[in-house]
This record gives C-alpha cells, sequence and structure tokens, in this order.
C-alpha cells in the first residue's frame, strides 16, 4: 500500500488541507492519505495549540467516511518535539509492507535542511511538493531518493485565520467542514 503521510498541527484542519489530500490521491499513486497530527513542531511554537487529542478529534470529524484518508495518532506516542524522520522510523517497523511518502508543502521544502536528519529522509521516501505562492521548489537536493512536485489547487485559507475568526466571533463557516465548525462552536475552541 502506498501511503502519503501529511504531516501538520491541523490547528484547526480546513477545506484547504483536505482539498490538497483529495488531489494527491486523485492525481498520484498514493492509495491513502494519513493525517499525521503532530502534537508539537519542534520549528513553531506551542502556545496557541489546542490540545492534540482535540485536533485530532476534529481532523476525524473532517474526514468522517473517507476510507482513502486516515486521522493519525502515531506521533502522540512518540518522544516530542516530534520528528518526522523518528516517525517513519517507526512507521516502517510497524508496517513493514507500507511504502511511505512526506506530503509537504513548497514552504516546508524550503526549510528541509533544518530538518532532523533531514538528507537520510530525503535518500530513503518520495517526496511529493505541492506549489504555494511565493516558495518555488528549486532542485537542490542530489541525494533525493523522488521529489514529485505537483499545481494543487490552494485556497488562501489558514489555520492563524480561521482561528482569529473565532476569537473575534466571525464566522468559520465554508471555511472548514460543518461538523468541525460545529465541534469549535460547541466547545468553545479558540476563544
Amino acid at each position: 500500500m502506498q501511503v502519503g503521510l501529511y504531516f501538520g498541527s491541523f490547528n484547526p484542519i480546513h477545506h484547504g488541507h483536505l482539498i490538497i489530500a483529495n488531489h494527491l490521491l486523485e492525481n498520484t499513486d498514493l492509495d491513502q492519505v494519513w493525517f499525521v497530527v503532530s502534537p508539537q513542531n519542534p520549528l513553531k511554537p506551542s502556545t496557541s495549540l489546542l490540545n492534540e487529542y482535540h485536533r485530532l478529534f476534529l481532523v476525524q470529524a473532517a474526514i468522517e467516511g473517507e476510507n482513502r484518508l486516515k486521522a493519525s495518532d502515531i506521533e502522540f506516542k512518540l518522544p516530542k518535539p516530534s520528528y518526522t524522520v523518528d516517525t517513519l522510523t517507526y512507521l516502517q517497523e510497524r508496517y513493514p509492507s507500507y511504502q511511505f511518502s512526506v506530503i509537504m508543502g513548497s514552504d516546508s521544502f524550503q526549510n528541509l535542511p533544518k530538518w532532523k536528519n533531514y538528507s537520510w529522509l530525503l535518500q530513503h521516501f518520495p517526496i511529493y511538493v505541492y506549489k504555494r505562492p511565493d516558495h518555488e521548489v528549486l532542485p537542490s537536493f542530489p541525494e533525493a531518493k523522488k521529489i514529485i512536485v505537483l499545481d494543487a489547487p490552494l485556497l488562501p485559507i489558514s489555520a492563524t485565520h480561521i482561528r482569529k475568526n473565532v476569537k473575534e466571533g466571525r464566522s468559520i463557516r465554508y471555511l472548514v467542514p460543518e461538523a468541525v465548525r460545529e465541534e469549535i462552536e460547541r466547545n468553545g475552541y479558540y476563544r
């Protein structure tokens, strides 16, 4: 099975994330996309993060009924902060028959040299990079096993904007799936 790992805080998950995941399923050889909810990104401050179990539940609510999309809490069981290379090593051991690849935006791809053991990651796993405005994908990694660059449809939606709207009492309808909006409002998240 070909599994694309879409790492992120998903704070909260929104339609932009879902469109990218669906685009990859429809336009690559991936069988599934797993949303790997990161409890703590080592390159981002964690002060504005909703509890990881709440974020995981929001991802599960967003993809309910989609058998090719999966919410993963794998990094909850690993040491924090979460490093992609450690997660991939663990997943390879746990699912030896699966072929894993990494999904990232071109903004994250530009930061790859800051990642722990990034060269090893590039040598052993395909990377699917979706282009983001103002972030070129430069072929500067000769050691890479396989880098696939995609023009995925992008929405200018950010989780930061969604959190700001909630905090200011503005609607987030149509920015997130309805089940996610209802859960955020019911529990008073991001206020």
